[in-house]
């Protein structure tokens, strides 16, 4: 949960380029969608949709490919410095859609609620805990991330730190996809 995939460095460059503030209703957005593949995945929904032999490719597809638009818009944004302090921050649907986007989050929490068990006496409170547990903690990664990237913002101000972030950045979102491709593709 608390690795650099998609909806982290989403919080992460929110906070950055427009502060914690600011960024909380995109938070909302990203905690609410990832909260949607937490009941996808413990709902079935997920392998359900995935295990179609075309519309499980196409979704793989579109994710990747909305996942290679955002690193491109993120290596390509402007420096801080030279940033429209008026531009408007990312709404809560964009938080939203890239969470659900996040190809990853499926695989990883496929992984979780596959590969272990709580022990508790049926398999739906296991999963409805899971998804609880998973949700608080969803909650806090997150805002870990933006606040980490909120008490960087001043240093990102010089271009040229800029520039190697905001590649660093979309370099990262980029590699995050590379396992579930290669877990998905002949």
């Amino acid at each position: 949960m608390g690795s650099p995939g998609p909806a982290n460095i989403g919080a992460t460059a929110s906070a950055t380029a427009f502060g914690l503030r600011r960024s909380l209703p995109y938070l909302l957005g990203s905690v609410m969608g990832t909260t949607a593949v937490l009941i996808a995945v413990a709902a079935g929904l997920a392998s359900l949709l995935l295990a179609q032999p075309h519309l499980g490719p196409a979704l793989l597809a579109l994710s990747v490919g909305y996942l290679g638009y955002l690193a491109y818009r993120i290596a390509t944004a402007p420096p801080l410095a030279v940033a429209d302090a008026r531009a408007p921050a990312p709404a809560w649907s964009s938080g939203f859609v890239l969470a659900v986007a996040n190809p990853k989050a499926y695989a990883a929490l496929g992984t979780v609620f596959t590969g272990t068990t709580l022990g508790l006496p049926t398999a739906a409170l296991d999963a409805l805990v899971k998804t609880l547990v998973l949700t608080v903690l969803v909650v806090l990664v997150q805002l870990g991330w933006a606040v980490a990237g909120a008490s960087f913002a001043a240093a990102l101000r010089r271009p040229r730190t800029s520039r190697i972030v905001n590649l660093g950045l979309a370099a990262a979102l980029l590699v995050s996809t590379v396992p579930v491709l290669a877990e998905h593709l002949p």
